[in-house]
């Protein structure tokens, strides 16, 4: 009896693995992939934009509005081919740009394929791999921080009091602020060190790693400096399409771990449900940003769809793969306001409102607070006071610091100007309610 139940459980085991591997195949079949290296009888295919009903006039808006945010590259794929290109002022295909912190959703990708070869385990401590006193901690606080707390921003290492000192990777920089596992913050000296355990755990520096499991299969060409990865827009794109199609470049696997995968792009912690392994993710009930404790309600980015995963950096650097409707949008530029902007910005949801137009017979989609564009502080930055400006009527207006602490409240019904010649350096937010609503714009504020 007992063998009949291991034979039947072997069976279904063979015909669930089949199934799984089909449906793969056929998916992998509904994309397009680029030829490894383009030349002009062999280059990426495109699309017609009109094959999807999109409106001439309304791609001419939507390139007029990116020109506008300082782009300087910008590329849609549909089922892998090329719908949308255009570049700006000076830059061409044949430019490479900065990914700046969308870089890290690549370092994630390495980090899967190191651990499919078994060179190492997520969930080990990172001091295997940096070797002991790689932090100020005790060894007993350094031990309980892992490269999975690395990839997720829950290592509980405190960030830097001094702005623009949180790249800092040596042990001194590097304090005890909690206990891993119990805060979500942002910070980038944590991560910079994922390289270094990628570099100890292959026995190879990061870019000959990347050159052999990455570009060699796929295209994708760049590097890391000081690091930072540098590529042309398409390398982003294929990589884009690399992870629509669940880490295979065809049918041939380069990210080949389905339950890595999985875990990379989707909520990896209870803290921050829109960040995964260094991938951010849309749809989510709650998320937060970087620089703040803050946590808000609802999607990280409401005009996009809710199944978008996305690798974001600094200054409106984007890399967008929306598996529902075989998507891939990239964007590179400078910063889509004057002052330099975090991973995640008002841009992202801005660009996905001119994108969801695009269908000729789609309504014109409104902002969700239409007086939204009628708000604004100024000057922004300054180290002295400011002028909020909204429209007549009655608000809930709050001002909170980088920590969440709310460091002004009132009801107001008129602009009015806001004394900060007293507060600390930093970023703050503005949250302005209209008063019988639940509709927030937040704003930001930088002092200097």
């Amino acid at each position: 009896m007992k063998t009949i139940f291991t034979r039947i459980f072997i069976v279904f085991v063979l015909l669930f693995t089949s199934l799984f591997f089909r449906f793969d195949f056929v998916k992998a079949q509904d994309l397009y992939f680029p030829p490894l290296i383009e030349t002009e009888e062999n280059n990426w295919e495109t699309m017609s934009a009109s094959e999807l009903e999109w409106c001439d006039e309304r791609i001419d808006s939507l390139y007029t509005f990116l020109e506008e945010k300082n782009t300087k590259g910008f590329i849609v794929l549909k089922d892998g081919k090329i719908v949308l290109e255009k570049y700006f002022g000076t830059f061409t295909q044949d430019s490479a740009w900065y990914w700046a912190s969308a870089g890290k959703s690549m370092v994630a990708t390495l980090i899967g394929i190191a651990q499919r070869s078994s060179l190492l385990d997520i969930n080990e401590k990172t001091s295997n791999y940096l070797g002991e006193g790689w932090t100020s901690l005790t060894k007993e606080q350094e031990d309980k921080i892992t490269i999975r707390h690395q990839m997720t921003m829950t290592t509980g290492l405190k960030e830097p009091d001094i702005t623009g000192i949180d790249n800092c990777i040596d042990p001194s920089c590097l304090v005890y602020g909690s206990e891993p596992d119990t805060r979500w913050y942002y910070y980038n000296s944590p991560y910079r060190l994922l390289q270094h355990v990628l570099d100890s755990a292959t026995g190879k520096p990061i870019n000959q790693y990347f050159a052999e499991r990455i570009t060699r299969k796929t295209g994708i060409t760049g590097a890391f400096l000081n690091y930072i990865l540098f590529s042309k827009p398409k390398s982003m794109a294929r990589f884009g399409l690399l992870i629509l199609n669940k880490g295979k470049w065809e049918n041939h696997p380069v990210l080949n771990d389905a339950m890595y995968f999985e875990q990379m792009t989707n909520t990896s912690q209870t803290l921050n449900p829109a960040y995964g392994y260094l991938w951010w993710l849309n749809g989510k009930d709650k998320f937060k940003i970087p620089a703040s404790d803050i946590v808000y309600d609802g999607s990280l980015i409401p005009n996009a769809p809710n199944d978008m995963i996305a690798a974001l950096g600094a200054n409106d650097q984007k890399i967008y793969v929306v598996p529902s409707q075989n998507l891939v949008v990239v964007r590179v530029g400078n910063s889509a306001e004057s002052e330099r902007l975090n991973a995640v910005s008002s841009f992202d949801n801005e660009l996905w409102g001119k994108i969801s137009n695009l269908v000729c017979d789609s309504p014109i989609l409104a902002n969700e607070n239409e007086e939204e564009e009628n708000m604004s502080v100024y000057p922004n930055p300054s180290n002295q006071n400011y002028f909020l400006k909204i429209p007549n009527g009655r608000y809930d207006v709050a001002i909170r610091d980088s920590l969440g602490k709310i460091i002004f409240q009132a009801q107001v019904t008129h602009s009015f100007r806001i004394a900060a010649s007293k507060w600390k350096k930093g970023m703050y937010l503005v949250e302005i309610t209209p008063i019988g609503t639940k509709t927030t714009t937040y704003l930001k504020i930088v002092k200097e």
